[in-house]
């Protein structure tokens, strides 16, 4: 088998389509792509949503919950310890299947029928204000975590306590404002750097202690501007910068922003202890192709956002085995095109399904076993039926498309799709999205620009207040346990929303994301690597170079 060049059937560029692309997809016997892997990834992402939270009622017992999922959707909120109990039963709305009909219509329809949870994440202790979290205590206002305590406005964030405003950090201690960190402890402001602590303003650290401003540092300690100073020095020269003020962070991530432009060097790809692997922020992988951000998985080809995924394709957010073309399937095995399941093996179309297998085009299943369209049947019956929808759907050109954009819990602009691949509002239409249209409540309050520009002046009644974001019009407040943090940790109040300061935050991460052609700063030969232009950086190194750089 040789590989094609093919048109992309949204933005119209073209993209080849390897052999090895042709051999998995025939494993799940899945069509050939008709978007290329950019595309595709947009549409999978559109389904991952990244919407506000909102207090609203269960529509089975009245319990208010909260929730992302915006008061557009079609179908039934319930309390997630509801959804998963047995005071309802999901069969209860299964249909026949309809072969007059096209069955992605028949499954969008049931899908707007079924109950589904106010949100995704278990065994939670005090984390009512979180979103697809797992296993934490006493967190507020985040989302995409596992194992952690005590944060607030955090994202895709593991093993983390004690800090708030940290988005895609590991392992990370009493911290504040902190991108793409690991294992730190007491970091502020601090971008890529790992094993590091008591540190302000880093970029591309390791091992680093008591160190300010400063950048492709490699077990140091008490640098500031990446020029050492002894200890005494170090702390004396620290109290001429007054980060208890607003005014002087910005000045200061500014001038940062610009050592960072300028003078940090910066390796072609973030990639760790890969073999035969291709993309980017790729850690401990071997033999996956074109993927981003994913970790310890093997086999596996234009997925994002993966761990211990194994010969996957066409996947956002896998834990999973023998699975193509899925949203947030986990711990799935031989599945195709599901969405939002858990532990499912040999099933294709599910939507919002746990621990079920062999099940087809079915919406809010637990533990069942042969059905389709939420309808139960025997072995024989299913497989018998299976066969005739599979060969329908072929003729009619639909097996192997995913759910329609249409069934997507929320518009694109609230979801992760619109974080990584940002879309105006004519763009999201014209792809076939949806679009959330901000509410029109206006409330009033303190414009985040009028705020005390110094912690010390901050008065304990700030949080009965309501703040304006000047950015976004939208209104937040500053928690109790918020105030302490930042009267502790000397941090200044934030100016703007929490969802505006993750989305400013994780910025640079989807500037990183495709790949580009680029010439090594220090040899020269033409390398590969990762950074938009937009981000402006003027020593990129192949990782040959960078080593001998940053020594």
């Amino acid at each position: 088998m040789t590989s094609e060049t093919e048109v992309c059937q949204n933005c119209k560029s073209e993209f080849v389509i390897e052999p090895e692309d042709f051999a998995a997809y025939g494993l799940l016997d899945l069509p050939a792509p008709n978007l290329c892997p950019y595309c595709r990834w947009k549409y999978l992402l559109a389904f991952w949503i990244f919407g506000r939270f909102r207090i609203t009622a269960s529509a089975l017992s009245g319990k208010r919950i909260i929730t992302v999922l915006p008061e557009s959707v079609p179908f039934p909120i319930y309390e997630r310890e509801e959804f998963v109990s047995d005071t309802w039963n999901p069969l209860v709305y299964g249909k026949p299947y309809d072969p007059s009909r096209p069955f992605i219509d028949q499954l969008c329809k049931l899908q707007a029928a079924v109950p589904h949870p106010h949100q995704t994440g278990i065994k939670n202790v005090n984390c009512d204000w979180t979103d697809d979290w797992w296993e934490s205590h006493e967190c507020y206002l985040s989302r995409s975590g596992y194992r952690n305590e005590y944060l607030s406005y955090a994202y895709r964030v593991t093993g983390s306590k004690n800090s708030i405003d940290i988005t895609y950090c590991f392992d990370t201690e009493r911290s504040y404002d902190c991108l793409y960190c690991f294992k730190g402890y007491n970091l502020k402001y601090s971008f890529n750097c790992r094993n590091c602590i008591d540190s302000v303003f880093l970029y591309d650290c390791r091992n680093c202690k008591n160190c300010f401003m400063s950048w492709n540092l490699r077990n140091e300690q008490y640098y500031i501007l990446n020029e050492p100073y002894s200890k005494e020095a170090y702390f004396e020269k620290l109290k001429t910068f007054d980060l208890r003020s607003a005014s002087t962070v910005e000045r200061l991530k500014k001038e940062f922003s610009d050592h960072v432009r300028n003078d940090a060097v910066h390796r072609a790809t973030y990639n760790m202890q890969i073999t035969n692997s291709s993309g980017n922020f790729l850690i401990e992988d071997k033999n996956c192709t074109s993927c981003i951000f994913v970790e310890k998985s093997e086999n596996c080809r234009y997925c994002v956002r993966g761990y211990m995924a194994k010969d996957c394709i066409d996947q956002v957010s896998c834990i999973a085995e023998k699975c193509g073309l899925g949203a947030l399937d986990q711990w799935g095995y031989e599945n195709i095109c599901n969405l939002y399941t858990s532990y499912c093996r040999y099933s294709a179309y599910l939507d919002n399904c746990e621990e079920c297998e062999y099940c087809f085009g079915c919406v809010g299943l637990r533990k069942k076993k042969f059905c389709i369209l939420n309808k139960q049947y025997t072995k024989e019956e299913y497989e018998q039926l299976l066969s005739k929808i599979k060969n329908d759907m072929k003729r009619k050109g639909e097996w192997g498309r995913f759910f329609p954009l249409s069934a997507a819990y929320a518009g694109y602009n609230d979801s992760l799709a619109q974080i990584m691949f940002p879309m105006k509002k004519g763009e999201a239409i014209k792809f076939g999205a949806k679009w959330e249209e901000p509410s029109a409540v206006h409330h009033e309050g303190i414009n985040g620009n009028d705020l005390p520009d110094r912690i010390d002046d901050v008065k304990d009644d700030i949080t009965k207040q309501r703040i304006i974001c000047p950015e976004t019009n939208l209104s937040y407040n500053i928690a109790a346990h918020e105030l302490a943090f930042y009267r502790e940790h000397g941090i200044p109040l934030p100016r703007n929303h929490f969802d505006w300061r993750t989305f400013n935050r994780f910025r640079p991460l989807t500037q990183m994301l495709m790949p580009q052609q680029g010439i090594c700063s220090y040899c020269k030969k033409e390398i590969e690597h990762y950074y938009s232009s937009e981000l402006g950086f003027q020593k990129i190194a192949c990782v040959e170079c960078y080593q001998k750089e940053i020594a």
